[in-house]
């Protein structure tokens, strides 16, 4: 299959997580690649490992996963088709939310099990050490100051590179920093829904990376005659780019993580990376959204 030349994803710009971590912003999620809701193995196991392995020929330098996408199948997927992995790749995963026989979803942060779910991700991924690993979802049951001791120690073991967090407030957010530098935090944002702007824009001020997940609110925003499907038309892109093109220029810490099971879905993705959004534009889309 010959596929045209397209942008660097670094053109959206880099970002160094922790400070330490250069990747370029627009980055690749690996949920979809799952079986439905994230729940069982791939539909394409093949084309899942061909979608990845093009992530990387287009320049994509951060890959976000979870022990719970499959369970176990993301991760697994991931090793198969990136190992051994280039130098500045950047593997995000996540644990203490856990998959039930019927694919609902439940919270653990308890120490052991996030101790437990990090080895199974280090396994999995065939890493000595994840450069982000991110808490899944705070479990309400255990300490905050529990859960984050536990990924501080695995840590200081040097299994863990830097701490990131996922669904969270900017009360919680705090709290975390009072007991440890956060790389990176990550909930739902996109040009749909911005209940979480508070928190971008926190985020940007402390030089903390934002990951929004859903960044084209589960192809709501892709379609041609969605939301953005005139917007887009006007501005000679696609919806998904433009809603992308959005989230990059939203915020100068944003990381958006679009994720796809198609090759064509994901040049299209990456060519956002090349949209620049001026000022009267961004400020049109962002009232167009309503928000």
């Amino acid at each position: 299959m010959s596929l045209s030349p397209l942008p660097s994803a670094s053109a959206g710009g880099t970002f160094a997580l922790g400070g330490m971590l250069p990747v370029a912003r627009l980055g690749f999620g690996s949920m979809q690649l799952t079986g439905p809701n994230a729940f069982g193995p791939s539909r394409d196991a093949e084309g899942a490992r061909a979608v990845l392995r093009r992530a990387l020929e287009l320049g994509v330098t951060l890959i976000d996963t979870a022990d719970a996408y499959g369970p176990g199948v993301a991760e697994t997927l991931i090793a198969e088709a990136l190992h051994p992995y280039p130098s500045d790749l950047v593997i995000a995963t996540k644990g203490g939310f856990v998959r039930g026989p019927r694919a609902e979803w439940r919270t653990d942060g308890h120490p052991a099990h996030l101790r437990a779910a990090l080895e199974g991700s280090l396994s999995r991924l065939r890493l000595e050490r994840i450069d982000l690993y991110q808490l899944h979802r705070i479990d309400h049951r255990v300490p905050l100051e529990d859960q984050i001791g536990a990924l501080v120690e695995l840590r200081d073991e040097g299994k863990i590179r830097l701490i990131g967090l996922s669904e969270i407030t900017t009360t919680q957010l705090h709290r975390a920093l009072e007991i440890t530098p956060i790389a990176t935090v990550q909930n739902q944002f996109n040009l749909a829904d911005q209940r979480a702007a508070g928190l971008v824009d926190e985020s940007a001020r402390l030089g903390i990376g934002f990951i929004p997940w859903f960044p084209l609110a589960t192809g709501g925003l892709s379609r041609a005659g969605g939301p953005l499907g005139e917007l887009a038309a006007a501005a000679g892109v696609s919806p998904s780019q433009l809603a992308l093109a959005w989230l990059l220029r939203r915020s100068s810490t944003m990381l958006p993580i679009p994720g796809t099971r198609d090759l064509t879905h994901l040049d299209d993705n990456v060519r956002a990376a090349a949209i620049d959004l001026d000022d009267p534009r961004f400020a049109a889309f962002t009232e167009a959204a309503g928000w």
